[in-house]
């Protein structure tokens, strides 16, 4: 764990300096220790954006680890570009290629709010409701990143105290091993359950921060899983009871709009981007077609020829080059209806053809990611500036439908809020959900989980926690087509394995069972 990297507390103070809290900007102005911060309110609210701020800094982390596995991003090229991450895309990872290294750097920021908690803990200087607000931010943020831990890799090292702030900056003794998946779910959950407590009645209106409504999502989303990876079938209630308290929240009648428009009544947390401030940048951009690879080769109707496009989404001026570096397969695009207003405001369609009509040849049949293009500023230069949802209405409502599933109730209510707004009314819905048994309405629900939520993140936590049966969709099967992994070979695989420089920095950190390693 390179020694936990004791020095990032001292780092960070300069860090947390910064002229505007709403905008996130992080420009220091002036260098702070450790002996003269803490000491005024605006230090440590701005830490506090300083920690959100890394939040977003990993948010292609967040769907690198929740989404790539997930059997939905394709391993051919259709472009002539080489495809990024296809270790990861195609499961195998091992101990030489990991996929991702250094824990997936959750410990710097996870170090960091270590250090926030103790200090503002600490600290009377602040009014005890804006005290108890800032802190529940802090334990709602590490609930999160242990969560992504457990999911990844199962156990892990617990770290919970600034060690360097009290003078230990021993390797040795900075060591240690993992703890079980028990401990960490554990640890967790009282998170989340602090940060509850810390928010109390608050009410906050800002989207673009931990809030208690994002907290209470949390907490439904870490006890669907206890119940259903764990078994702990208690906490279906829990899951249950902190989704419903949920309030005030409601779909958009138009999907493409969740994401066009900021702070809209759907949005219950969001990573915020804006022109001049941040962007999503090169993540976003590898999920577009590149111009030289694209125009005059390529047709919208792919029982044509003719006309070609000349880049119709308008990014050949956009901040970050866009290039197809990943794609998502075809497949996905085909499992839309028509009709699915979900379909074209998340994909943009291509084909490359040959022949002459009407025997036209579709050679090559490909996508552009569209959800999060962003919008062309003042300068007439595309910017990838859309927010990136954390939690939205409609994954309360079908994980709500997931509950209701797994208790033997009627999930219809809560399905048909979903496919009403991506089909605009019932009446247009081409295959209406109609309640069946508790595996069909499972894969029903994976459906609409998997169209409604590209590129957000979630599909590779949903095949581990979602199940036909007794057995995760994670697995292939004869009884569903979502399956990645064969359990006879690659059970182990459900969990990610460590790089061998872990171990070697913290001899007490073993590999992820069932991989093999080098490790003496």
């Amino acid at each position: 764990m390179k020694k936990f990297r004791y020095i990032l507390c001292i780092s960070m103070l300069a860090l947390a300096m910064s002229s505007c809290r709403k905008t996130l900007e992080l420009a220091p102005e002036d260098y702070y220790g450790d002996g003269n911060f803490w000491k005024t309110e605006g230090q440590v609210t701005n830490f506090m954006v300083g920690l959100h701020n890394n939040f977003r800094n990993n948010q292609f982390m967040f769907f690198r680890l929740g989404e790539m596995r997930g059997g939905s991003l394709s391993n051919v090229d259709r472009t002539g570009a080489s495809l990024n991450e296809l270790t990861i895309i195609n499961q195998a990872i091992q101990e030489t290629s990991a996929g991702v290294g250094s824990w997936a750097g959750f410990y710097g920021p996870i170090l960091q709010l270590n250090l926030f908690i103790s200090k503002v803990t600490a600290i009377d200087f602040i009014p005890a409701a804006k005290k108890d607000f800032l802190l529940g931010q802090a334990y709602a943020m590490r609930s999160y990143y242990y969560f992504h831990l457990l999911r990844t890799y199962g156990g892990v090292p617990l770290v919970l105290e600034p060690e360097a702030l009290k003078g230990n900056i021993d390797a040795v003794t900075l060591r240690k091993a993992r703890s079980t998946e028990a401990e960490i779910l554990a640890s967790v959950k009282s998170d989340i359950n602090k940060s509850l407590r810390l928010f109390g009645t608050s009410a906050s209106s800002d989207k673009t921060q931990w809030n208690p409504k994002a907290a209470l999502m949390l907490k439904g989303e870490v006890y669907l899983w206890s119940a259903k990876v764990y078994n702990t079938t208690a906490d279906l209630t829990e899951a249950k009871t902190a989704l419903n308290a949920v309030a005030g929240s409601s779909l958009l009648s138009n999907f493409a709009n969740v994401f066009k428009t900021k702070d809209n009544s759907e949005i219950i947390f969001a990573i915020r981007y804006r022109d001049g401030e941040a962007n999503m940048g090169t993540g976003y951009s590898f999920f577009l077609y590149d111009l030289f690879n694209f125009n005059s080769r390529h047709v919208k109707d792919s029982t044509t020829v003719s006309p070609t496009l000349i880049d119709p989404l308008n990014i050949g001026t956009s901040t970050a080059q866009p290039i197809q570096r990943y794609g998502y397969t075809f497949e996905l695009f085909q499992s839309y209806s028509l009709s699915d207003t979900r379909r074209n405001a998340t994909f943009y369609d291509y084909y490359r053809t040959s022949g002459t009509p009407p025997s036209v040849v579709v050679n090559i049949r490909n996508t552009a990611l569209v959800k999060f293009i962003g919008i062309m500023n003042s300068a007439n230069i595309r910017v990838f500036t859309d927010d990136w949802p954390i939690y939205r209405e409609a994954d309360r409502l079908l994980m709500l439908a997931e509950i209701v599933n797994a208790e033997g109730g009627d999930p219809t209510q809560y399905i048909k809020a979903i496919r009403d707004r991506a089909f605009g009314g019932a009446v247009n819905d081409p295959a209406p959900f109609v309640n069946g048994s508790k595996d069909a309405n499972e894969l029903a629900i994976f459906a609409e989980r998997s169209k409604e939520f590209v590129y957000e993140g979630k599909r590779w936590y949903d095949l581990r926690r979602m199940k036909f049966g007794s057995e995760p969709l994670v697995f292939k099967s004869l009884n569903h087509p979502y399956g990645v992994l064969d359990k006879a070979t690659q059970a182990h695989k459900i969990l990610w394995p460590i790089e061998a420089a872990i171990w070697t920095n913290d001899p007490l950190v073993n590999q992820t069972p069932g991989y093999p390693t080098s490790k003496p």
